[in-house]
């Protein structure tokens, strides 16, 4: 761990706190306005619930092991000899990437062939893509970080295929404003998974030091406030926008 600035240490500090705040924030809007979706939307909802609360545990956890990481001694923090577990992320994107893939296909509304089918694939190949990816983050070589990486890369690059084609295809029936959203959402996973790729490579690009920890935290933090809350804002937003679609902006149907 590098030695850091107190304005460093606090950044990253204030960074995890926001992150923690968003995802708690996001908890109760969406867990409160689940009543205003109709029932076959309601699930997508539930899970953008979870996404969130998982990541909200995760993220007070990286706080606590952030600050038992580093001690202040003259105006500036060193590491106390704790580990930093930054591994709770992978233990948190284990858990909720495979959830957000399957919020949009559950939004849609699919019928059920084809939204088991789809959910499937893109739940077996987001929770692939995290778990090769894990052993290149803690390997001791950078051959060895390739090539886990490698690995990741192919379900990553097979859920954007998904994402791109048959999702789109599967959504081509719905109204142009629902398209746009769908499209928007679609390209809010592209650039906030985008991060995480660029972020495994540093080491092997040698970037390191004081600075690129900070970055890294940074980064991390709002990508996931925007993979997780706005795009949990998204599905809402698309819910909304089919069941007026459908001639029902009411939610009544929610309330039957």
């Amino acid at each position: 761990m590098p030695n850091l600035s107190f304005g460093q240490h606090s950044l990253v500090s204030n960074m995890l706190s926001l992150a923690i705040a968003a995802m708690l924030g996001s908890f109760v809007f969406f867990t409160t306005s689940r009543g205003q979706l109709a029932p076959k939307y309601r699930p997508a909802l539930v899970m953008s619930s979870i996404v969130v609360a998982i990541a909200g545990y995760h993220y007070f956890r990286i706080f606590h092991s952030w600050h038992d990481a580093y001690v202040l001694r003259d105006g500036a923090y060193v590491a106390t000899g704790v580990p930093f577990n930054d591994a709770y992320r992978y233990v948190d994107w284990l858990l909720t990437v495979p959830l957000l893939v399957a919020e949009l296909v559950a939004v849609l509304a699919l019928d059920k062939a084809t939204r088991g089918a789809l959910m499937g694939r893109l739940v077996l190949a987001a929770t692939a893509m995290i778990a090769l990816g894990y052993p290149g983050e803690v390997a001791a070589t950078t051959s060895t970080r390739l090539i886990w990486g490698t690995l990741s890369t192919i379900p990553f690059a097979y859920i954007l295929y998904i994402l791109w084609t048959q999702l789109a295809q599967a959504a081509a029936k719905n109204d142009e404003h629902v398209r746009v959203l769908l499209r928007n959402t679609q390209l809010l996973l592209l650039g906030t998974w985008g991060f995480y790729p660029i972020a495994y490579l540093m080491p092997v690009l040698g970037i390191g030091g004081a600075d690129a920890k900070v970055a890294l935290q940074v980064g991390y933090s709002i990508a996931d406030i925007a993979a997780k809350c706005g795009y949990g804002v998204m599905i809402y937003q698309i819910a909304r926008a089919k069941m007026a679609a459908e001639g029902d902006e009411s939610g009544a149907t929610a309330h039957a």
